[in-house]
């Protein structure tokens, strides 16, 4: 027996094809989708653009800072005194009294941050979900300068009543690196939350299946699947903590010092650059290319915590079908 089926099919399609012509497949040029294709690669290009100037700009005058002679690379990473008036540009009592806030801020951020990335993706309902949410992203809108102004006037008292006044200064890093944490906890729960939710649901019904409980499939399945996303949001606080400007300009204090004592003031990298950069300097002049010189180490303290953050990601990403 002859099946005949496929000689009818080839028939139809030709006579379609002598009635209609050839089908194009060919893809069709859209001017709406090219107009915003440009637009993107137009924003893309402003914003290396815009990079590549910001880092043009600093390495100039950081350039014109370590050329005039006065100050060495090896005197500006180790020297303990910064004092530009009298010729001492040592940046450790800068970098270390910004490490200081930085950690006492991702000691309240940290643990808070992820305990409340795991409440809204593993505990929370959906009503108490859509309350907590839009509270954290109001913390996360109040200006900066509202913060520092509350680090002065609320959170050193508080501290000096706790530990006395004695121990406590009126300007000092802790109270400026709690509320530092404060600030840079909705970015860290919400990029956590953010992370856990994207873990699969057959985890977790795989885990209730054996018999865990819900903080056990929480702390031992979901949130090991989801460490890259969580190791991220953590750098991510970091940067953000190291380059926060008014709360440290406000609250830390205002004179360099090489301090290990969270209860005295010091003065961080942006605190400085914003306190000296308000006063009459001469443009060319030492005290105007220091500035720029720690502005550069602040963007490469940044850049590579940044770089760091994408390669724990791309180690450690799971990736689920």
């Amino acid at each position: 027996m002859v099946d005949r089926s496929g000689s009818a099919d080839l028939s139809l399609s030709a006579g379609r094809e002598m009635l209609t012509g050839p089908v194009d497949l060919r893809k069709k040029r859209r001017a709406g989708e090219t107009i915003i294709q440009a637009f993107l690669f137009l924003c893309g290009a402003i914003t290396i653009l815009t990079t590549l100037g910001i880092i043009y700009v600093l390495g100039r005058e950081a350039l014109l800072f370590f050329g005039i002679g006065a100050v060495t690379l090896g005197e500006f990473f180790t020297g303990t005194q910064w004092q530009p008036q009298i010729g001492n540009f040592g940046v450790l009592p800068l970098v270390n009294a910004t490490l200081m806030t930085t950690a006492i801020a991702m000691l309240i951020a940290l643990p808070l941050g992820l305990m409340v990335a795991i409440y809204l993706s593993e505990y929370a309902s959906a009503r108490a979900r859509s309350v907590l949410k839009p509270t954290l992203e109001v913390l996360a809108g109040i200006p900066t300068i509202v913060y520092g102004y509350f680090a002065l006037t609320f959170m050193t008292p508080l501290l000096r009543q706790i530990f006395g006044r004695d121990v406590v200064e009126i300007y000092n890093t802790a109270s400026a690196g709690i509320v530092m944490g404060i600030l840079i906890l909705p970015l860290i729960s919400s990029m956590s939350e953010d992370a856990l939710s994207a873990v699969p649901r057959s985890l977790r019904e795989a885990a209730y299946g054996l018999g865990a409980t819900r903080l056990e499939t929480a702390v031992r399945i979901v949130v090991p699947a989801a460490i890259s996303g969580i190791a991220a949001a953590f750098i991510v606080g970091i940067s953000r903590a190291i380059g926060e400007t008014m709360i440290v300009a406000i609250a830390a204090g205002a004179g360099p010092k090489l301090t290990f004592n969270p209860f005295e003031g010091a003065e961080t990298m942006t605190g400085h650059i914003v306190r000296i950069s308000g006063g009459d300097l001469s443009y060319g002049s030492i005290d105007y290319t220091s500035l720029f010189a720690i502005a550069l180490l602040l963007f490469v303290m940044t850049l590579i915590l940044n770089i760091i953050s994408q390669r724990i990601v791309r180690r450690f990403r799971e990736v689920y079908e």
